[in-house]
């Protein structure tokens, strides 16, 4: 009986950590003066001010991140550098 809840709480406890992955944030950069779009949960400290999220998509994240006041407009220059396009 001990080894099936054993066996229950590790598949818990594997499956939980696999929904992490995927998701995004909105993160502010004190340093930099921007918002960026992270995809791990910020820890909140140093140049880091805010985080905002979890977002499912980068594409909700970038909406969130647009209607965030504390967080510029983002240029398409930053936006190309952002998705890594030419």
């Amino acid at each position: 009986m001990k080894r099936l809840i054993f066996a229950g709480v590790l598949l818990l406890a594997s499956g939980t950590a696999s929904l992490a992955d995927g998701l995004f944030w909105v993160v502010g950069n004190r340093a930099t003066g921007k918002c960026s779009i992270v995809t791990s949960n910020p820890v909140i400290i140093g140049d880091i001010w805010f985080g905002d999220g979890p977002y499912k998509s980068r594409a909700d994240a970038k909406l969130a991140r647009s209607t965030i006041r504390a967080c510029p407009a983002v240029t398409p220059d930053d936006e190309k550098d952002e998705d890594g396009t030419n």
